[in-house]
């Protein structure tokens, strides 16, 4: 089998996090990625993360958990020369992606119009803080800002007036994979009309889409959603602390509530319709905390488990990550490194599996600059124009790693 993208050309000329885990995305599913990044100021993720020695070498974990799967190329775009080198580059993609502020690369003649001038099949994915259009569009922001000017930090805490981020950024992976999934949707329209087309990708819609629910209901009721911590509107729903920890419990349905109170041997609190759950909240919310306290989360989240209610015990990521139905769906990658400095690097894949593709990639994060020979070669450049380009710190040549196969899904 084959990747579902194999043979597809991607420019990346994405930064931090939501754009190069975009290009990432179809890194996993086969696409050749080429990661451009200015020579002097590459991207900003390569210098974070908790081991100091990779963040000195530029090669933070912030940068490798996405940087997968990527040549990459140093190019000063402030020059026309690095600017020819990107549209002769574009001749020959199937997409290009940036997420820089809106009209950035337009002033920089790298615009879509620009690029599919040289051409007419390119997808050309543009990714922003606020979107290209409206009165904050030339705004910039990253993923916290977002979910502060979204309304996701204010429903998210417990209702103390301590607003809550998420603990992921879960803007810029949402971002990310909404990007792809455009992409995906710009090529398959593609193989039917033969034209390429622009994506605008905001980083505040893909926000207001994680808001689905309580945007739909306050746009119908006027009723602000409030920070409710670990509780729902259903006692059956929410955190409860057994005798050694906390446990989450989720009896969301009527079946499911009432197979808990019979498991519970409570039957009489058993509902047939959602409004009396609701009006009974404090009822079962009391009862359901004094049983859950009596044993450990443990005992709990079998006990419930067996009787079709889920639940868990609240892991952390260590034991998340080494429980066997997470090794058994082989989500993380095992990546080879010929350099030794990444060997055994374990990065994660695409979330969903494909009877008939290949997933995984097949060259460890590399260095700044580690193919730009290699890439302005295969455009046509002679050695030494490459050399004259790099003399005058227009372009970067790292050293050249070997590529390595990699444990795929």
């Amino acid at each position: 089998m084959t990747g579902a993208f194999t043979g597809l050309r991607v420019i990346d000329t994405t930064h931090v996090l939501a754009g190069p885990y975009a290009s990432y995305q179809m890194a996993l599913l086969g696409a050749e990625v080429i990661k451009i990044e200015a020579p002097k100021e590459p991207d900003q993720a390569r210098f974070n993360g908790t081991d100091r020695d990779l963040v000195r070498a530029a090669m933070g974990t912030a940068f490798l958990a996405q940087g997968a799967g990527k040549k990459a190329l140093a190019l000063d775009l402030k020059f026309e020369a690095g600017r020819d080198a990107v549209l002769r580059l574009a001749e020959t993609a199937d997409v290009f992606v940036e997420n820089y502020r809106p009209g950035a690369f337009k002033g920089l003649g790298l615009g879509y119009e620009d690029l599919a001038a040289v051409n007419p099949r390119l997808i050309y994915c543009s990714v922003s803080a606020f979107g290209a259009t409206g009165p904050r569009r030339r705004q910039t922001g990253y993923d916290n800002v977002i979910q502060a000017f979204s309304g996701i930090m204010d429903m998210t805490g417990h209702g103390d007036d301590r607003p809550l981020k998420c603990g992921a950024p879960v803007v810029d992976y949402a971002t990310g994979l909404t990007a792809a999934f455009a992409i995906s949707a710009a090529l398959f329209q593609r193989e039917r009309t033969g034209k390429g087309q622009s994506i605008e990708v905001s980083m505040l819609d893909v926000a207001m889409t994680l808001m689905t629910a309580p945007a739909t209901d306050f746009l119908w009721t006027g009723k602000h959603p409030k920070a409710k911590g670990n509780s729902y509107a259903f006692a059956t729903l929410g955190m409860y602390q057994a005798a050694d920890g906390p446990l989450m419990i989720a009896a969301s349905n009527l079946r499911q509530q009432r197979r808990l109170w019979i498991g519970l041997g409570r039957e009489d609190l058993v509902k047939t319709d959602n409004l009396a759950r609701i009006d009974d909240y404090k009822t079962e919310n009391a009862v359901l905390a004094s049983i859950i306290e009596t044993m450990p989360a443990a005992y709990w989240e079998d006990f419930f488990n067996e009787r079709r209610v889920p639940a868990s015990r609240i892991r952390r990521l260590e034991e998340a990550l080494g429980d066997p139905q997470a090794r058994a769906r082989a989500q993380f990658l095992k990546l080879a490194d010929p350099s030794g400095r990444l060997e055994g690097l374990r990065v994660p894949s695409v979330a969903f599996r494909m009877s008939q593709s290949e997933t995984g990639v097949s060259l460890p994060p590399q260095p700044v600059g580690a193919q730009t020979s290699e890439i302005l070669r295969s455009i046509g450049l002679g050695d030494d124009e490459i050399e004259a380009l790099c003399l005058a710190g227009l372009a970067l040549q790292a050293s050249e790693p070997k590529v390595a196969g990699t444990v795929g899904q």
